[in-house]
């Protein structure tokens, strides 16, 4: 899949295409259905399927404090959309500028100017350009002028509900791993870079990958039983820590996984873990060594729950 970072970036290569125009966060089964659909078109039509997408998102632009925590950061996301017959992604920088365009320049831009759409799918409460004053009927009604059609996605239910990145988040955020695996049609992922830590974890016999998440806010908190890919063995098992560390007064968000025995060097790895199952909500102690102790109840819970899925 090419990644297309910004409109200045766009090629007359780039041109006819079908499209489609979202946050996509988490690419979850409800964007694989509107993946399905975009790439059946662009079979059909013999032209490349586009998947626009803006970083900040817009509410992270507008509302930084209150946007929701992010289930996948753009790596993660370009990583998910290459899986699902995705040709391009376009991603479009969110600033000030772009909020205030009228919603007429970013359909001219670049829906026509830009890529040349011949097909465009997004959802019937789509709104953007300034003041949100684009919607769906805007774009069906230049689309008919200017020779694209346009579609509402394929809504994607589960137990009678829509599935969203919403309802993920609400499943990661009560530890409801099975319930997340199933809207999301794979098990939850954070990737990163393993980097040095304090080495803390050494001093009480519980060596970890440090990783550092580089988000605001994580949708997972707390202690889980763990699988790393992206090192030889993979999926090695382990337990892992994902909060502030508030025992050692953090700030900042970090995952720490402990890894079964494992002893290799690992630093500088580019990794993938995967929350099997949630083991406790992250909390503060009062010593190393109540901590220390809470770590081997931990590291038993998690050997524990992999023995018996693993019968």
């Amino acid at each position: 899949m090419e990644l297309i970072r910004g409109y200045y970036n766009l090629r007359p290569r780039h041109r006819g295409c079908v499209a489609t125009i979202g946050n996509f966060d988490g690419v979850h089964l409800g964007h694989q259905t509107v993946l399905g659909q975009l790439s059946e078109k662009a079979a059909e039509l013999g032209v490349p399927s586009v998947v626009i997408s803006f970083e900040p998102y817009p509410m992270e632009f507008f509302a930084p404090d209150r946007a929701p925590a992010r289930l996948t950061r753009l790596r993660e996301k370009v990583r998910a959309l290459t899986r699902y017959a995705v040709d391009r992604m376009l991603c479009l920088t969110f600033d000030a500028r772009f909020a205030a365009q009228p919603p007429e320049e970013f359909i001219q831009r670049v829906l026509i100017d830009g890529l040349d759409v011949r097909y465009l799918v997004v959802g019937d409460d789509f709104r953007f350009g300034k003041d949100r004053a684009g919607d769906f009927e805007l774009l069906c009604k230049v689309g008919e002028q200017r020779g694209f059609k346009v579609v509402h996605l394929h809504t994607f239910m589960i137990d009678g509900q829509r599935v969203s990145s919403t309802r993920v988040r609400e499943a990661l955020a009560t530890g409801d791993m099975a319930q997340a695996e199933q809207l999301l049609g794979r098990p939850y992922r954070m990737c990163g870079r393993v980097a040095h830590g304090d080495k803390r974890g050494r001093t009480i016999g519980f060596p970890t990958a440090n990783i550092h998440l580089h988000r605001n806010n994580t949708p997972v908190k707390g202690v889980f039983a763990v699988e790393m890919f992206g090192i030889e063995g993979e999926p090695v098992q382990g337990v892992a820590n994902i909060g502030t560390r508030p025992t050692v007064d953090g700030t900042r968000s970090l995952l720490e996984v402990h890894l079964f025995d494992f002893d290799a060097d690992i630093y500088g790895e580019y990794v993938n873990v995967e929350f099997v199952h949630k083991l406790r909500d992250e909390r503060r102690f009062d010593s190393f060594d109540e901590l220390r102790k809470q770590i081997d109840i931990d590291a038993e819970d998690a050997r524990a729950f992999f023995t018996q899925r693993d019968k």
